[in-house]
């Protein structure tokens, strides 16, 4: 498998001789479901993929997938082992930076405190095989909340962090890793592009100055158009900002690119990479509540057959969690679960449902609805796992990722 950064040199190569223009897919691994579609994706379409998996999601506290860093790369080795497949799978670290793991902020931690936790946990995505490390500094607890936090202190600490990792690396008798760094989040206060390339400037000249050249990153994460609540990608904005990074050997890559509008536009805009999670979630989610309905039909037919009550046993695991709030609107803030309009309940759940599907209540549920439709759907799972998976193909299409390894893996850089 080619390291990351010769994979990213060949994609510039190609754009550059005009033969080809490509993005990368890169899911975040909030399931097991998630996780063994992307596999079977880049299986079926002989694609690259990335996982971009954050703190939230993995961590040597296991997560709320239950997985360390050493688990989750252990569980896409499985699954390749599963579809038969060697070609290039990509472990990354997404969101590696103070108070990016919710916990951090709820249990109010120092600068001097969650900047150790990170420290801790990219030592541990380094050791378990971590390909690439999303090096991203760009929130202060410590500031007034509708304070910008300075570009000159994000560009110390993204520095400080790529030092820290770097040492930690040769430490550990590691190659060389990939990096990706900036925010699309406006807290960073890399949203314009004077902002921007003030940030890339003083990257640029302080890698020198550490003599980390080597370091520099593959990804510049950039603002395009698309947030939590905006699905439309912004070809100038994606235009403008490779206008300032390409001369450096790097790519732009977005986030949030969950149900874009125009994802055909990313390759045709030079946008490197891509990052995708509450889509492929809401899919996971819409295809239980198919089988759900299904299930409720078979135990209409059979009396004695118990309905494993899924549904509401996600429901409840969602609002019990707590984790419903974080996705609450300013008007939202002091109303009640229950008294939500049922829309935007639904989407509460369905949107915090990667929360909690390892919580013992609902892992039991799934595992009896599942046994409820074995007699007519051998593998429910797979049903699952498929319908995620056709999520992912329009974004294989869409980035020109069908049959990639094959150019990719015969061109130089």
């Amino acid at each position: 498998m080619l390291p990351l950064y010769q994979l990213v040199r060949r994609i510039i190569a190609l754009r550059e001789q005009g033969r080809a223009q490509i993005t990368l897919l890169a899911v975040c691994p909030n399931s097991e479901a998630v996780l063994e579609a992307a596999v079977r994706v880049s299986a079926l379409n002989n694609a690259p993929m990335l996982f971009a998996a954050t703190l939230n999601q993995v961590d040597r506290d296991d997560g709320y997938t239950g997985w360390t860093p050493a688990e989750f790369v252990s569980r896409i080795r499985r699954f390749a082992t599963k579809y038969d497949w060697n070609g290039p799978l990509y472990p990354c670290l997404d969101h590696g930076g103070p108070w990016l793991k919710d916990s951090h902020t709820t249990l109010h931690l120092s600068l001097e405190q969650t900047m150790a936790e990170v420290k801790h946990s990219i030592t541990a995505c380094l050791a378990a095989g971590y390909q690439l490390l999303h090096i991203d500094p760009t929130v202060d607890r410590t500031l007034d909340p509708k304070r910008l936090m300075p570009i000159d202190l994000v560009v110390a600490r993204t520095l400080d962090l790529i030092e820290y990792t770097e040492a930690e690396r040769v430490r550990l008798g590691l190659p060389p890793i990939s990096y990706e760094v900036g925010t699309e989040e406006v807290h960073g206060g890399l949203v314009n592009l004077g902002d921007f390339n003030r940030f890339v400037s003083g990257l640029k000249r302080g890698l020198n100055e550490r003599q980390m050249q080597t370091a520099w990153p593959c990804f510049i994460v950039g603002k395009v158009g698309t947030d939590l609540h905006t699905t439309y990608f912004d070809p100038e904005s994606a235009r403008h900002l490779l206008r300032v990074v390409a001369p450096l050997g790097s790519l732009v890559k977005g986030h949030y690119t969950d149900w874009v509008e125009n994802p055909q536009m990313y390759p045709a805009c030079g946008m490197g990479g891509a990052n995708v999670g509450p889509e492929f979630t809401t899919e996971e989610y819409r295809a239980l509540v198919d089988l759900c309905a299904k299930e409720e039909d078979r135990c209409r037919s059979r009396n004695k057959m118990e309905p494993s009550r899924f549904l509401a046993v996600l429901d409840q695991a969602v609002v019990h969690s707590g984790r419903w709030k974080k996705w609450l609107l300013a008007d939202e803030l002091s109303t009640p679960f229950a008294d939500l309009k049922p829309e935007r309940r639904t989407w509460l759940v369905q949107t915090g449902a990667r929360y909690v599907w390892t919580a013992p209540s609902v892992t039991t549920a799934r595992e009896v609805l599942y046994e409820n439709l074995r007699h007519v759907l051998p593998d429910p799972h797979q049903v699952v796992v498929q319908r995620v998976s056709a999520a992912m193909e329009k974004y294989v299409i869409a980035f020109h990722l069908f049959d990639a390894n094959t150019l990719l893996q015969s061109s130089t850089p």
